[in-house]
């Protein structure tokens, strides 16, 4: 994990048209509800990913595919508004722009169905067109809502060429062991962390820091290092080997909407890992820039700039 200052953060993966709609609580099975406030805008968790690292001064570029659609040119647009190069995501002309239907309850928590449409088509032969970009990368950002193998070739791509492999393991799904190997940071919630050990239970969010550390441990032995593990609004851990375990307090905020924080998160990470930061001190960070991207309506949009942070928490904590 060594991310040299001011090189690219590559992100490879998703764009998705966000259809949101709010309700007062989630529907039962088969039941009707009301809702309010619907409304289309710009996601995906890589798209998302590289807002949120641009807004907060990385230079990103990200790699995907749209189709040749009005929720594809509004999705280039919002990417290209926050300033991430879009040069490398592809325009299909045979298919939709992937879509999340999400709907959003009173507390801000939220449900997301997508369909990857676009996203679907994305393969290891378009990341291979990408190869030099990945000699620029310092960090190469992934999650898994599109094919593994793409993923898997996007990992080996940022390997070869030296840069940090972050890799937030969302949707969950189990990996090959070739991508466990090219990871140099795993981001995952403590659902996502127990899977991922194979339903091991994971210590309590309060548990003294050498329960944690046995977690490392487990980690270590799939192959794992450094990772950060979130914990909802308890904060999250970063565990390292070798290295006690640090725990990151929560940012305390009045939540509206929840969906699309862990991509604030993890695009916040990169941007500080790619900047030169530790671990722990990056995550403290992207705790921070999560927590206020929850206090607005939507995902992108309501994603903090640098001087967002600032204003809010400070100069000494950002």
């Amino acid at each position: 994990m060594n991310a040299t200052p001011g090189r690219e953060i590559i992100v490879v993966g998703s764009l998705n048209a966000d259809l949101g709609i709010y309700t007062h609580r989630h529907p039962q099975p088969g039941e009707t509800l009301h809702g309010h406030g619907f409304n289309v805008g710009p996601g995906g968790k890589s798209a998302n990913q590289a807002v949120a690292a641009a807004k907060l001064g990385g230079r990103v570029a990200l790699i995907g595919a749209v189709g040749n659609d009005a929720n594809g040119a509004m999705l280039l647009d919002s990417c290209r508004a926050a300033g991430v190069d879009v040069s490398s995501v592809y325009r299909r002309g045979q298919v939709e722009t992937g879509v999340a239907v999400i709907t959003v309850d009173a507390s801000g928590e939220n449900t997301i169905v997508i369909s990857a449409g676009a996203n679907g088509t994305l393969d290891r032969e378009d990341v291979e067109q990408e190869e030099q970009r990945f000699a620029q990368a310092g960090v190469v950002c992934l999650c898994l809502e599109v094919a593994p193998d793409t993923v898997l070739a996007a990992a080996q791509a940022g390997q070869r060429h030296g840069a940090t492999v972050l890799l937030n393991l969302s949707p969950y799904a189990e990996v090959d062991p070739a991508l466990v190997q090219a990871t140099d940071v795993l981001l995952v919630n403590v659902h996502e962390a127990s899977q991922f050990l194979g339903g091991q239970p994971l210590p309590d969010a309060q548990a003294p820091l050498a329960a944690w550390s046995a977690v490392t441990d487990l980690l270590s032995t799939r192959g794992i290092r450094n990772a950060v593990i979130t914990l909802g609004s308890a904060g999250s851990v970063v565990l390292q080997a070798g290295i006690e375990a640090v725990r990151i307090a929560p940012t305390k905020v009045k939540a509206i909407d929840t969906t699309g924080a862990g991509d604030a998160f993890t695009g916040a990470l990169a941007a500080r890992l790619a900047a030169g930061d530790p671990l722990h001190s990056a995550a403290a960070y992207a705790s921070r820039s999560a927590a206020l991207a929850t206090t607005a309506k939507g995902t992108q949009a309501a994603y903090p700039d640098a001087g967002r942070l600032e204003s809010s928490f400070g100069t000494s904590q950002v």
